[in-house]
């Protein structure tokens, strides 16, 4: 809405009064329509939409009172500023409570109802943006979550049924199937969308420090406790934290976490006093919980208390139809990322992609297409282009085509060993040799991909 081009309506049974006020607003550009009474003013309001409603209090039969509460009925963000005569500001207060914008006294100045107007206008137009920018914001984390098979539908569906409400959340699903994605449609399609979004990665804070950085600790509490420190859980008052791989929760920091699900307080560590929090809690994981109860390092209480809605989110081997989809908005972001103009995925380089099994997910995906568009000289993705991928051989070992191409002859010969050793390799390569990268990057636990590192005696180079 343009301020200089907003629709008013004026409602008054003095025409003299209309006739003032249309001379007031029309010379700054406003369009301007008229009623001398509420009915036909509700009737004009049905069939075209006014940013502005300006009118008397008095009106023969319905009254500016009423006219107010049924344009807010059913038109609640139309503004509205109502006229008083001498003695009536009492009935003014009551129409601002009602949702008046504001009320102005007669006989009132040209600059005082202009000045007045402008403010009711302006306020419209923030709460307009305010509303575009959330509903961006809402609809960019839901339109993250590709996909149209059924598969991913059914978690969309489960979105949108608990986004609204302040349930606590349980995403379960395999290294880079999108779990965090799915925490911030969650959260953004939630009453606490304008509240801070927390992440907490408890795969990746260390042990020791993990119950610091939870809840946060008190002067002195420590050694190296030099000022007070403000926990995440803390941080997250009033809107989500978001617990990734609560599976790697020690189980010190299990018990404590329990009691801020149970009766939203928390004591932040050298504090005597608990703290109230207002938190939903959305964890997730990609590991068995109800094994890692039964294994003793997980507590069963504290499962049953995040399990209470669980999200499925399935990998994508279950949902390949959605791969091309996938490829394409992945191609679409990164080429204009990248600064080239790449349109297209040959019949013949989908085909691969299709065939593969993805132990990585939508992340290795994701950096497939983003190499892929690197490495192309056209302006298509050609199977060439796909040959650092990984495809799976008989019994799920892994197989580096690049290499596979740049040693062709010995690697036709190779041993399920070697192909073992150069697929570690690969990784490792490509995270910098940074071991937790390497091992998230091809959908492996750090601890296995570190095992197999050891396997095959690979260190860093120094």
């Amino acid at each position: 809405m343009s301020l200089n081009n907003a629709n008013i309506l004026i409602v008054d049974d003095e025409k003299v009064v209309r006739d003032s006020c249309k001379r007031i607003l029309h010379g700054k550009g406003y369009f301007i329509s008229e009623a001398d009474n509420a009915e036909e003013a509700l009737r004009m309001i049905e069939s075209y939409s006014y940013d502005l409603v300006l009118t008397d209090i008095r009106l023969p039969g319905m009254d500016g009172i009423e006219l107010l509460q049924k344009i807010k009925e059913t038109h609640p963000t139309t503004e509205v500023i109502v006229i008083t005569g001498y003695g009536s500001v009492d009935t003014a207060v009551k129409a601002m409570k009602l949702g008046a914008y504001d009320y102005i006294e007669k006989p009132f100045r040209p600059d005082e109802l202009v000045t007045l107007v402008e403010r009711a206008l302006e306020r419209k137009s923030l709460r307009e943006e305010n509303i575009r920018l959330r509903e961006e914001v809402t609809h960019h984390y839901i339109k993250n979550i590709v996909g149209k098979s059924r598969a991913i539908e059914h978690v969309f569906r489960l979105i949108h049924s608990v986004a609204p409400t302040s349930s606590t959340v349980l995403i379960i699903g395999e290294s880079g199937t999108g779990k965090e994605l799915v925490a911030k449609a969650i959260h953004y399609n939630s009453p606490r969308r304008d509240n801070p979004f927390v992440v907490v990665d408890c795969g990746t804070l260390p042990k020791d420090l993990i119950e610091a950085e939870l809840f946060g600790y008190r002067k002195g509490a420590f050694t190296g406790a030099t000022s007070d420190k403000r926990g995440l859980i803390e941080e997250a008052d009033g809107g989500t934290i978001f617990l990734d791989e609560i599976g790697e929760l020690p189980l010190s920091v299990q018990s404590k976490l329990l009691r801020v699900l149970q009766e939203k307080e928390f004591r932040p560590i050298g504090d005597k006093r608990p703290k109230k929090v207002d938190v939903r809690f959305i964890a997730a994981t990609n590991r068995d919980l109800e094994q890692l109860v039964r294994d003793g390092v997980f507590r069963e209480d504290l499962y049953y208390r995040l399990n209470i809605f669980p999200i499925k989110v399935p990998p994508l081997r279950q949902r390949k139809e959605d791969i091309p989809i996938l490829s394409y908005h992945f191609l679409r972001k990164h080429s204009e990322e990248l600064g080239k103009d790449v349109k297209s995925i040959t019949a013949e380089a989908m085909k691969l992609l299709l065939e593969y099994n993805w132990p990585g997910n939508v992340r290795e995906l994701e950096n497939t297409i983003q190499r892929a568009i690197l490495l192309t000289t056209d302006e298509k993705i050609k199977p060439e282009d796909l040959t650092f991928l990984t495809v799976t051989l008989g019994h799920n070992i892994p197989q580096n085509i690049q290499q596979l191409k740049e040693t062709k002859r010995r690697l036709r010969r190779a041993s399920v060993e070697e192909v073992e050793r150069l697929f570690v390799l690969d990784a490792l390569r490509r995270a910098d040799w940074n071991v937790s990268r390497a091992a998230k990057d091809v959908g492996m636990q750090r601890p296995n991909f570190h095992a197999l590192m050891k396997k095959h005696g690979i260190k860093r180079p120094e």
